[in-house]
């Protein structure tokens, strides 16, 4: 198993009379190779959820086991360590940095890790020619189209071949055949061994996976298998994107 959570819950302001519970006794597994959508509304607790299966925030109770290692007690900064190793992130907002052309975007987080120059480069071209931007590697953000930005945003995500990729509403500053692209880059990188998780807010984007889990003021209300057919209409029609 990937990703085992176990009863966990998010609380802000225990015990005071603004107490808020984000995520309330909330228990999901996600194998390996699983492409998993978490759908819910503003204020549903998804975000949270993402947080916390991303690592970028600790449950107040609750244990959570990445890759059978227990990350739920972690420092946040063992949790920066285990983020930069198994997850790679996609967001709405793109997150790339104005002064930095395609390649060095990508390259940044390698950066980071420590990687040697000849390996990262190696890496980022292949990234960049996997989502389709081979001849746009020496472009800034701004002379990319939306796509194309969140195609770079997907090959940073990618470069270090992380085991999970998360999608926090990917396709949400797009327009309908961009979105349809991203899509069918994100479930072409499941069909390739990845384990993809989307987070979103829209119905029909989440048939596009393989799995719905729905979640509610704060807990998972369906668990559902999302059939090939509601697949197909979604991904062959690109209009619902």
């Amino acid at each position: 198993m990937l990703i085992d959570i176990r009863r966990v819950s998010k609380i802000y302001n225990e015990g005071k009379e603004s107490e808020v519970r984000a995520l309330d006794d909330v228990s999901l597994s996600i194998d390996y190779g699983e492409c998993t959508a978490i759908l819910g509304h503003s204020g549903s607790g998804k975000s949270t959820l993402m947080n916390i299966l991303g690592c970028l925030d600790i449950p107040t109770y609750g244990e959570y086991y990445l890759a059978g290692e227990a990350v739920s007690a972690m420092p946040l900064s063992k949790l920066s360590a285990i983020r930069n190793r198994q997850i790679g992130f996609i967001f709405q907002g793109f997150n790339l940095i104005p002064g930095l052309t395609a390649l060095e975007n990508v390259e940044l987080p390698l950066i980071y890790r420590g990687m040697g120059r000849r390996e990262r480069l190696e890496l980022c071209r292949q990234s960049l020619a996997e989502v389709g931007l081979e001849k746009r590697m020496d472009h800034r953000p701004a002379e990319l189209s939306g796509g194309q930005q969140q195609r770079v945003a997907i090959a940073r995500a990618i470069a270090a071949r992380p085991p999970i990729i998360m999608a926090d509403e990917p396709t949400g500053n797009l327009d309908t055949k961009a979105g349809a692209d991203i899509m069918h880059k994100l479930i072409a990188l499941n069909d390739s061994g990845s384990t993809v998780i989307l987070i979103t807010h829209d119905l029909q984007l989440a048939q596009a996976a393989k799995r719905i889990v729905t979640i509610q003021d704060g807990r998972i209300i369906d668990d559902r298998a999302v059939s090939q057919a509601e697949r197909d209409q979604v991904l062959k029609g690109g209009a619902a994107l």
